[in-house]
């Protein structure tokens, strides 16, 4: 099921290969922090499908607000990864979630669960490589961000 919602993503992001690569990147990501973590498998799939469709709502938001910014994609997201994962026939409770996480994922304040906590690490491994980050910022995102014992062994592996 994870390889249809991510033949979707790539459907959805049509040809804007920079966004489906960050996608498939953080989703791999997630899978190697929760598979190291050990988490169970029904949450295991919340991160996979979070990693998956975690920017889903960037094209929504470029055309509505004319901004990729968070706070945007955080409002669009959700409704389109639910409709994505609906066709799917994934249960409500793991739906409701995931969008939870899409709809908050550049608000830090909210993580309230280790399946929030790996998005977000996740998401940052992938955007400081991608995003070229000066050395003081990675330092300060890993001692502010970085909660979990394989996210941060991952982190120090790669960044330090």
């Amino acid at each position: 099921m994870i390889e249809k919602i991510i033949r979707e993503m790539i459907l959805y992001f049509n040809k804007d290969v920079k966004r489906i690569n960050h996608a498939l990147k953080v989703h791999d990501f997630c899978a190697a922090i929760a598979g190291l973590e050990g988490l169970d498998e029904k949450s295991s799939l919340v991160v996979n499908l979070s990693g998956i469709l975690h920017d889903i709502g960037i094209k929504e938001a470029e055309i509505k607000y004319g901004s990729a910014a968070g706070p945007y994609q955080e409002k669009e997201g959700p409704p389109i990864a639910k409709e994505i994962m609906e066709k799917h026939l994934i249960d409500a409770d793991i739906i409701e979630r995931v969008c939870f996480i899409v709809g908050h994922h550049h608000s830090y304040n909210k993580i309230d669960n280790v399946d929030f906590q790996i998005l977000v690490e996740a998401d940052f491994l992938v955007n400081i490589f991608e995003d070229q980050m000066e050395r003081s910022s990675v330092t300060s995102i890993r001692n502010k961000y970085f909660k979990t014992q394989a996210g941060i062994e991952l982190f120090d592996e790669m960044y330090q």
